[in-house]
């Protein structure tokens, strides 16, 4: 949010030699984080008014002019300008050498330079508009038009930023550092917060007289989500441009003047943080209501956006239907028309929750929303009722208030909060005097009544819907006022007894490290929710899925409740970029399921850890692809000190291919799958070219060692022999049957075997496949001879000729 320095002075007197980066310091450490300060006069640098005194024909073009500019200097200057409105007389703006512009208003700022043009030298330029950034503030009526700075009481060489009372300071707000302060999103309540840090006055707003019995009639049908609302009908009024002193201070902190009527419901929203809103009278019929929407109930917004809305959704209505989304924005039938002369005005409180889902329902989220789902206050509409109708007869003397309406069924009880002198102290870990706690905290607007043991506090409204609640706030309100930086450090007293060791959570660090920095796969975050296109291409079914009250998107509605499609996603973002890659990421599912907490019962989701891995190849390569996935699963437990895995082949993942799939083990109990990818479900996600195995396990059932299994063995003194064996089996015979043959009964001599490849071609007879291993021979007391490997590798073979059919190729 952009907060104007010189907006903030009308309701504060701030003292004149205010350090800024002390005040910005300031603000930060008690209240909102500023991001930045920006001096609003530096943009406009080198940038003066000048008086047009001659213009001149361009000797060598038809469209260019060569115009006599007075600039306050003792000279007269030659520009040469291409302005379609150029006249003598008139007061433009001229940016001089070194003054930075956007050419034509578009690309980046350029630096201006003394020039010649078509062969005429020209000092400077004279600017449009969207060439110093006021487009805003002065609109184009034609594409050559020249900034006309006439109407102001300027003279020529005076700074631009002079001449438009621009010479301000920007504040530039974090969001994020004031979402639970409803309070601030508006220049009274950040001039409040200074007022409190430097004890300095506030000014308040009078409060508004009715001049008129009449009463409009307003009709509120929901007051749990609409708790009150002001309606007041004012004619004489008519559409013009505002003043250009407020259109200025509402372009300031990013926002479009518009005209009177509606420059005056923003500047009241700016300054006080009261969304208000004008209606044409003329076109609502017989009376306002506030009322839930009927399904599919039809409304045009003030964007042209058509909705059909929804039951849940809180509407302004009249006889006739909704003229407006209570909260987010105006219908455009009976908001401000060019022929407009009476309207509506609306100052209304909305519950927070419902305004938010609505503007997420329709991806339709306005100033006016933002501030509306921070919770504000009913009572700020009396300071915006007051600013706003002070403003309209101050620009239309002529307005008159001819029914009114203040509709408030149940006010707000003032929230009540009591504090022990002991608890506080204890909690800020020094004693503060009471009469310095009861004065910070009635610079904030808390009422402090003392007792003999703590203080009974009565909130501020504005501080009691989105964030003072406990007594915690309380000592937090106290601590921030006094200064976090007047609390001293102290030693922390404590003892260890022993050390924790947390299994689990070193488990689940070992096998990310694991996965990064032994197998060199990418760890990937991603969002807590599904994109529906992945959700249906893996899954023939949403049953068990968790969807969002008020999902990011509408096609985001899923929780996750596997890691897979999001896996899936990130493969479809980074197959155009890389032939090859692995990735992984480790993360919480959520299951519609419910266990209870210990927490007072609660019931919540099952929520459990998951592994999920994604290798991603060319498909030309799918076994290998498979044999590196299986290997990375499968030694896991060996690097990452935990009981090991089994394969075994019981139930197929939907989405997995008809043959190369196997599901995940531990003591005989499913805990993931491995599997390619089928063709069908990733054509569904998108994934055109490469295939991908996909990895899913659940890490809640991994069981960590109790101490590492590690056992030391001897570095052999004499020489271990490899010998290679080559030799034809079924193509059905698996790796775990023959590494069983050649270990099982086995010669004293043959320490390990091990697999080398796996070979099928046209020189290999159908069903059958080529099976390489490598036996590992050797002998703890003696260097063998040939004689004594052979025979060893005999033994192999005849072992697998008998139990396996094997035909021996080469030895």
């Amino acid at each position: 949010m952009k907060v104007s320095l010189n907006w903030i002075k009308d309701y504060v007197t701030l003292p004149d030699d205010m350090d800024l980066t002390r005040l910005a310091y300031d603000l930060t450490m008690s209240t909102v984080e500023v991001e930045g300060v920006e001096h609003l006069a530096e943009r406009f640098e080198k940038i003066v008014v000048g008086e047009i005194r001659e213009v001149l024909p361009h000797p060598n073009a038809d469209k260019l002019r060569v115009c006599k500019v007075d600039i306050g200097t003792e000279d007269i200057k030659d520009i040469v300008c291409g302005g379609s409105n150029l006249a003598v007389g008139m007061k433009v703006v001229v940016a001089c050498p070194g003054a930075m512009v956007r050419w034509h208003g578009e690309g980046e700022p350029v630096e201006i330079k003394n020039a010649k043009l078509r062969g005429v030298p020209s000092f400077g330029m004279i600017c449009a508009s969207t060439e110093v950034g006021l487009a805003d503030l002065f609109p184009l009526t034609e594409e050559h038009e020249i900034m006309d700075l006439s109407a102001f009481d300027c003279v020529a060489g005076m700074p631009l930023a002079t001449a438009l009372d621009l010479d301000d300071i920007i504040l530039e707000i974090d969001n994020k550092s004031m979402t639970n302060r409803p309070d601030l999103w508006g220049h009274y309540g950040i001039a409040r917060e200074l007022a409190a840090l430097y004890d300095l006055p506030l000014t308040t707003f009078p409060a508004y007289e009715v001049p008129t019995d009449e009463v409009y009639d307003v009709r509120i049908l929901d007051t749990e989500r609409c708790p009150r609302y002001i309606g007041s009908r004012i004619e004489g009024l008519s559409v013009k441009p505002s003043p250009f002193a407020m259109q200025s201070r509402i372009w300031r902190v990013g926002m479009r003047p518009i005209n009177a009527l509606v420059d005056v419901t923003n500047y009241v929203m700016l300054a006080t943080g009261q969304p208000t809103h004008v209606f044409d009278s003329n076109h609502i019929v017989n009376h306002i209501e506030v009322r839930r929407a009927a399904e599919g109930e039809a409304l045009q917004l003030l964007n042209d956006k058509e909705l059909a809305l929804s039951a849940d959704d809180l509407v302004i209505a009249d006889a006739e239907g909704a003229v407006a989304l209570a909260g987010v924005m105006g219908g455009a039938k009976d908001s401000v028309l060019p022929e407009t002369n009476s309207v509506i005005l609306e100052v209304a409180n909305f519950e927070s929750r419902g305004v938010r889902r609505t503007a997420l329902r329709y991806d339709n989220r306005t100033e006016a929303s933002s501030r509306y789902e921070k919770a504000i206050d009913p009572e700020r509409c009396d300071q915006a009722l007051s600013l706003a109708m002070q403003l309209f007869a101050e620009l239309f003397p002529a307005m008159k208030v001819t029914a009114f309406c203040d509709s408030y069924p149940t006010v707000a009880e003032p929230k009540t909060i009591d504090v022990e002198f002991e608890w506080l102290d204890r909690r800020l870990g020094k004693r503060i005097p009471q009469e310095i706690v009861a004065k910070k905290l009635g610079t904030m607007g808390f009422t402090v009544t003392f007792t003999e043991t703590g203080m009974h506090i009565v909130v501020p409204s504005w501080r009691a819907t989105g964030d003072v609640s406990i007594k915690a706030d309380i000592m937090e309100e106290v601590a921030r006022m006094y200064g976090y930086e007047n609390f001293e450090a102290t030693t922390i007293t404590t003892s260890f007894d022993g050390a924790i060791n947390q299994r689990e959570v070193d488990l689940v660090r070992r096998v990310k490290e694991y996965l990064a920095f032994r197998c060199n796969m990418q760890e990937i975050f991603t969002y807590p929710w599904m994109t529906d296109e992945f959700v249906h291409a893996l899954f023939p079914s949403t049953d068990g899925m968790l969807a969002l009250a008020t999902p990011p998107a509408p096609n985001e509605r899923f929780i996750r409740s596997s890691l897979l499609p999001n896996i899936c996603k990130a493969i479809v973002r980074n197959e155009r970029n890389f032939e090859e890659f692995d990735i992984f990421e480790e993360a919480q599912v959520f299951l519609d399921t419910e266990y209870t907490t210990a927490y007072e019962n609660e019931a919540l989701p099952c929520q459990k850890k998951h592994l999920g891995c994604a290798f991603v190849g060319s498909s030309d390569h799918i076994v290998s692809l498979f044999r590196r996935a299986k290997g990375v699963i499968g030694m896991m437990p060996r690097y990452t000190h935990m009981e090991g895995f089994t394969f075994e082949k019981t139930e197929k993942p939907g989405w997995a291919d008809e043959t190369v799939w196997l599901n995940i083990c531990l003591d005989g109990k499913r805990i993931g799958d491995i599997a390619l990818l089928s063709k069908k479900a990733a054509l569904a996600c998108g994934i055109k070219v490469l295939s991908a195995v996909l990895v899913e396990l659940d890490m809640d059932a991994f069981r960590p060692l109790r101490s590492r299994t590690n056992r030391f063995v001897r570095v052999p003194e004499f020489p271990v022999n490899d010998y290679d064996l080559s030799f034809l089996v079924d193509a059905m015979v698996k790796w775990d049957e023959i590494y069983a043959c050649v270990m099982g009964k086995k010669h004293e001599l043959l320490k390990d075997v091990s697999f080398v490849d796996e070979y099928k071609g046209k020189q290999i007879p159908q069903g059958k496949k080529s099976i390489t291993i490598r036996l590992a021979i050797g002998s703890d007391e003696k260097t063998l001879t040939g004689s004594e490997i052979e025979a060893v590798a005999h033994n192999v073979v005849k072992k697998l000729t008998k139990q396996l059919s094997a035909d021996i190729r080469s030895m």
